[in-house]
């Protein structure tokens, strides 16, 4: 076993997967490919087996100049020449299902040919590993693994099989060490979990695991990948306390606005006594606050 190669003295044995350096580390390098073809294999089970893999260019350009560009996590394609788009995303964003449909894009249109083509194209996958939970599925626990298609509504039957979203919701992932079953279930177990033990779990005994843990351990970084990790761990942990900040904001914004609410709520009720018991509008205005149109229409 290869002697640590820097002065690493954090808490973390392993590195976080949900960095941008980590993730791209462990599933986006050469030297890693294995992984990366284990987790897509485990994920698409009977559906697709992926022998070989080569990355791409995860950069790509706009057709015209002012175009907006993509840029993802992992861009690669299998032996057959169908595209994975494999990306982590922490923080929710407003359209992020819009942005996910716009990436794809760019893998459909790189397949066009000049010259006489008959528009055939070769399969094209999204891989979104989701550090938040979908508002729309907030209340169904056990729907973490989101496979979506182009389908016929009225058949209820896939209308095009060659372009697919698959979302995976990590913090709805809720199984143990000992209840892991399938690859899948460790993959998901290992992405959630890796910077957490100290140890290699007993249940992850595949030689793959061996390898994942050897790539993922700290201690053998080289002093420039410490430094880019070390780097990436800050914009990761500013990026969720300023989520955390923003929700407690929203907690106490919606309970100021709660209480004056209940505040307005118990004036109108005051009001309306203080009507019933025949007092005149003008006075009730100065009694409670209310301007004389709110009164007069209780």
């Amino acid at each position: 076993m290869p002697m640590p190669t820097n002065n690493y003295s954090g808490e973390e044995r392993f590195v976080n997967p949900y960095t941008d350096f980590g993730f791209k580390k462990l599933f986006g390098t050469d030297m890693n490919k294995e992984l990366l073809i284990s987790f897509l294999n485990a994920l698409f089970g009977d559906e697709q087996h992926v022998c070989d893999l080569t990355y791409l260019n995860n950069e790509h350009l706009g057709s015209y100049g002012g175009e907006r560009r993509a840029i993802f996590d992992v861009y690669c394609e299998n032996d057959k020449g169908e595209k994975f788009i494999v990306e982590m995303q922490n923080v929710y964003q407003q359209f992020f299902k819009d942005r996910s449909v716009f990436y794809s894009t760019f893998p459909i249109r790189e397949q066009a040919k000049r010259g006489d083509w008959d528009f055939e194209l070769t399969a094209v996958y999204t891989v979104g590993i989701l550090n938040f939970v979908f508002d729309e599925d907030r209340y169904s626990p056990d729907c973490y693994h989101h496979k979506v298609m182009l389908m016929d509504v009225e058949r209820k039957s896939i209308f095009y099989d060659k372009l697919t979203f698959i979302y995976l919701e990590m913090p709805k992932f809720m199984k143990g060490e000992h209840e892991l079953e399938s690859m899948f279930d460790k993959w998901m177990f290992v992405i959630k979990n890796l910077s957490r033990p100290l140890e290699r779990p007993a249940a992850l005994q595949e030689r793959v695991f061996e390898h994942m843990f050897q790539a993922a351990e700290i201690a053998r970084f080289s002093p420039q990948e410490l430094s880019l990790y070390e780097d990436s761990v800050k914009a990761y942990r500013d990026i969720n306390n300023a989520i955390v900040t923003a929700r407690k904001e929203g907690m106490e914004k919606g309970m100021e606005e709660g209480m004056e609410k209940g505040k307005q709520m118990e004036k109108i009720e005051i009001a309306k006594k203080l009507l019933g018991s025949g007092l005149p509008v003008d006075q009730v205005v100065q009694i409670t606050g209310l301007s004389a149109e709110a009164i007069e229409k209780l």
